[in-house]
């Protein structure tokens, strides 16, 4: 374990002379320099760690000196910067924006932002009213290296880099922790399968496009809402409304009584379901319903009777039952003049002849005089 006075710079590893460290060993050291907002260790002191050399920045004795290049380090990896670089006097102008002072001296201190970090710096700059952190300063804070203006002469970027270049994948990390969205609005730990579990992980949440296909198939799907809504509506208020049957007049006109002649006309049966039934003496009207269980018979005129096909019950030209299972004759309707001189039927009121008692077949009504 390092004393106190070189804490900062070890935090929990041994000084020089170590063993090789494995990758769990420095893990668990770059989460402790999280914990404890010490400067992380960078691609040159982990490869340092894994080959047993000491670190740039190390010497015998653990005291700081000047950088010498780690023999495992790549050949393409930049000079490794001290510990603690001085901070610019003044904010510098990157590509993206310019860096504030308050930035530039988190920078300074030497700290790595992770994404999550600069995810609620953004919620809490969101909270307060302060604008948002650009994407200069979150590249200088992730510990990527800003671009150099178009022009500028090449030397005059290597002072601006602190740390060694970050693999190609960080690149994206501070476009994605830019953007705007849930992505800077929310902070903590979602459940992994929730709308918020992309946009914490910093992936801005994006939507279909907008453009007229889109639309239209939004329209088309509010507008089936619409109507399966307002089906449901009137059916619940129908179901409160009084169920009204609608039946066919019992009171109409048949015509003048010249256009009848002698026997029995069955074009008004099926609107009707009545005879016009002529004799030399009188025309009256029969209602074609078997009294036997009511059903309609049919005019046979071959044989001059109406035949129930159901049960067989036969009625004679005039509806008076001779055969079959029909208890008495068929009823007639009520008929009269009307003023136009038409014959007028109501087959709301019907006259029988009950099985063994008095016919009521020559009240009037019942029958027109020939």
């Amino acid at each position: 374990m390092a004393d106190d006075s070189a804490k900062g710079v070890l935090g929990h590893l041994p000084p020089w002379p170590r063993k090789a460290l494995n990758n769990s060993v420095i893990g668990m050291e770059q989460a402790y320099r999280q914990r404890k907002g010490l400067p992380l260790l960078t691609d040159a002191d982990v490869e340092a760690l894994k080959a047993g050399v000491p670190m740039a920045w190390e010497s015998g004795d653990g005291v700081p000196a000047p950088a010498a290049p780690a023999a495992a380090a790549p050949a393409s990896a930049a000079p490794v910067a001290t510990a603690a670089p001085a901070a610019p006097a003044k904010p510098a102008a990157v590509a993206g924006g310019a860096i504030s002072e308050e930035v530039a001296k988190w920078v300074a201190q030497g700290k790595k932002w992770s994404k999550s970090a600069i995810a609620a710096e953004q919620a809490r700059r969101g909270r307060k009213g302060l604008p948002p952190l650009n994407d200069a300063e979150i590249t200088a804070l992730l510990g990527e290296p800003a671009e150099a203006p178009a022009g500028a002469p090449a030397a005059a970027a290597a002072p601006v880099a602190a740390r060694p270049a970050a693999p190609a994948v960080a690149a994206s990390a501070a476009a994605s922790v830019a953007r705007s969205g849930e992505s800077t609005r929310y902070v903590g730990t979602p459940a992994v399968g929730t709308s918020k579990a992309a946009a914490a992980g910093g992936v801005a949440s994006v939507g279909p496009e907008d453009n007229e296909i889109n639309r239209a198939r939004r329209r088309m799907i509010w507008a089936t809402v619409a109507a399966f809504l307002t089906a449901w509506f009137i059916a619940f208020f129908r179901f409160f409304l009084p169920r009204t049957l609608f039946e066919p007049a019992t009171s109409f006109k048949i015509g003048y009584p010249s256009d009848y002649g002698l026997g029995v006309d069955t074009k008004f049966q099926q609107r009707y379901r009545i005879w016009v039934d002529r004799t030399p003496d009188r025309l009256f009207v029969i209602y074609a319903r078997c009294t036997h269980l009511g059903c309609t018979p049919d005019w046979k005129p071959s044989e001059n009777k109406f035949k129930c096909p159901c049960h067989g019950s036969g009625y004679d030209s005039e509806g008076v039952n001779f055969e079959g299972p029909a208890p008495r004759p068929m009823d007639r309707a009520h008929i009269e003049i009307a003023p136009d001189g038409q014959i007028l039927v109501d087959v709301a009121k019907l006259y029988q002849w009950p099985k063994g008692q008095p016919s009521q077949f020559n009240d009037s009504g019942a029958y027109l005089p020939g």
